[in-house]
């Protein structure tokens, strides 16, 4: 499916198709790297759930609550104006294979011989349980209905919460690995879920989670041996052919669970290349400090 501007009259019709599949979009010229349009979004009156708006964009929860600061996290306000963050900045990485930026909570997969990208939302480890930051491997082997052996760690863990585990999790729909999964090592796969909840959070044992209609198309989609890479990229930016530059901020990964549980901000490090990126005579600071304090996530002009 193509990224589309959409009005009030198209926007039901566009809340079936991004349900289907991963967002696709037009992969930009090699100097570019700014993909998509935010969208505005009204909350009807249904009780309509974040995580339930969420899904219908293609969207992580985390990704809707950096977009819109204040907003409910279970039910937003019927008659508000949500973001949509579609307008995305891509990651600095090979344009290749897939691409897991960690600190944004999406899966970026480029398909071989398309002028295309396709972008997920995904759920990751825990504190203390974390995904890989800055890793390439590759899809190893790929199953349907897969089983789900915990390690005995985990038959620790849910021991002190008095629950017994089986010593293999058959295949099916209660499988906490879901339907289907993308093996990338001994320790850690791409997979689906057994629960409606949990993408854009960081609620697994360190492997990637996708909604199980995202992980049934990237199964169908990956073929075997294909380059997976993982980054952790809280600042992205670009400079386009146009000469506009543009920095997207999101909220850094919490390190610690008092860092994760406190109402101070995550540290933030801007890396060499992003304070070369800044530091140039047209920088707007005004701006800079905005989206530094703000780390909403969307893509936004920093030159005058």
């Amino acid at each position: 499916m193509s990224m589309l501007r959409t009005t009030a009259l198209l926007l039901p019709l566009m809340l079936v198709s991004l349900s289907l599949a991963a967002l696709e979009y037009p992969l930009p010229p090699a100097h570019s790297r700014l993909i998509g349009e935010n969208q505005h979004y009204l909350v009807p009156d249904d009780k309509r759930t974040l995580e339930a708006i969420a899904a219908e964009f293609q969207l992580g929860l985390t990704n809707l609550l950096e977009a819109n600061p204040g907003v409910d996290p279970f039910l937003p306000t019927p008659g508000s104006s949500l973001l949509i963050p579609h307008q995305l900045i891509l990651p600095d990485a090979p344009r290749e294979g897939i691409v897991i930026n960690v600190a944004e909570m999406r899966l970026y997969y480029y398909p071989k011989g398309k002028k295309t990208v396709e972008v997920l939302p995904i759920g990751i480890g825990q504190i203390g349980k974390d995904t890989p930051e800055n890793w390439v491997t590759q899809v190893y082997r790929k199953r349907a209905n897969p089983t789900w052996t915990p390690t005995a760690k985990v038959h620790k863990e849910y021991a002190a919460m008095g629950q017994t585990l089986p010593k293999v999790w058959p295949a099916g729909p209660d499988n906490p690995m879901g339907l289907f999964a993308l093996y990338i090592g001994k320790l850690y796969a791409i997979h689906g879920t057994n629960a409606n909840f949990g993408i854009g959070l960081r609620v697994s044992h360190g492997c990637v989670r996708l909604r199980n209609d995202d992980i049934e198309h990237l199964f169908n989609s990956v073929p075997t041996g294909t380059r997976v890479q993982f980054v952790n990229q809280p600042i992205k930016a670009t400079e386009e052919p146009d000469g506009k530059r543009y920095l997207a901020v999101h909220q850094p990964l919490s390190r610690s669970v008092e860092e994760f549980e406190s109402r101070e901000p995550v540290s933030l490090t801007l890396p060499r290349e992003i304070t070369r990126f800044i530091a140039k005579a047209d920088t707007n600071s005004h701006v800079i400090k905005q989206l530094l304090d703000q780390r909403s996530g969307i893509p936004t002009q920093i030159n005058d």
